[in-house]
């Protein structure tokens, strides 16, 4: 997976780059990141729950500064351990251009993933990846930028992405296991029977023109069934 993009960020290159290697900062803009902790000038060690369509995960793994030229670039890599979801690693090469009192980010990314992530296919793996890369620098440049404090910064949106649920509906259909299939169909035959006996009873009610008659048992029919359809879905 090859991700890559640019940010406008209002601040100087300095400020920028002080950020970018301040744990408490990185801390709260990285999305589900539960623990971070710099261990020497180029290394660090995290912990981070992440959720990829029906697999969720808390993955564990280090975090290593390369190709250091302060203020300008770096190149930082990581590696992650998800337990039986699998693992995830990768690398990005980080530049800061200041324009002015602004300074422009951009950034090259790689990445691979294993176990059951690596079954999720990878439509699903880059949407959820540029989702939390948007989320990361937005919240980032608000904090740098003086917008939010770090405290605040680690509220996360839980806003899902259209696309990102239609795969991940799809994938749990395709791949759920005979159990979970076959509660499905008992509980569809159940609102069926729900529906039928509920169909016979307002029929009845309505041939003896109980509470207004035929009118308005079926505009309440028409109220249950909606009500049954939209918990069964």
């Amino acid at each position: 997976m090859d991700m890559n993009g640019s940010h406008r960020i209002p601040a100087k290159r300095e400020t920028v780059w002080e950020a970018l290697n301040n744990p408490e900062i990185l801390k709260a803009c990285i999305p589900g990141c539960e623990s971070l902790e710099k261990t020497s000038d180029t290394e660090m060690t995290a912990a981070v729950t992440s959720k990829i369509g029906p697999v969720k995960a808390k993955f564990k793994g280090s975090v290593t500064l390369d190709n250091i030229n302060p203020p300008e670039s770096y190149t930082i890599s990581g590696e992650g351990k998800g337990g039986v979801a699998g693992f995830a690693k990768g690398s990005a090469d980080v530049k800061l251009t200041e324009e002015g009192d602004e300074t422009v980010l951009t950034y090259e990314a790689k990445a691979q993933v294993g176990g059951k992530l690596a079954q999720l296919g990878s439509r699903l793996i880059d949407s959820t990846a540029k989702k939390m890369a948007e989320e990361f620098f937005t919240k980032f440049t608000e904090t740098v930028a003086g917008g939010a404090s770090p405290a605040a910064a680690e509220e996360v949106s839980d806003e899902l992405d259209p696309g990102i649920a239609e795969e991940a509906k799809r994938i749990a259909i395709e791949e759920a296991p005979g159990e979970v299939m076959h509660a499905i169909e008992e509980a569809e035959h159940a609102v069926e029977e729900g529906i039928h006996k509920a169909e016979e009873n307002i029929e009845a009610a309505a041939r003896s023109n109980a509470f207004g008659g035929p009118m308005v048992w079926g505009l309440i029919l028409l109220a249950a069934l909606i009500v049954v359809l939209a918990i069964a879905s």
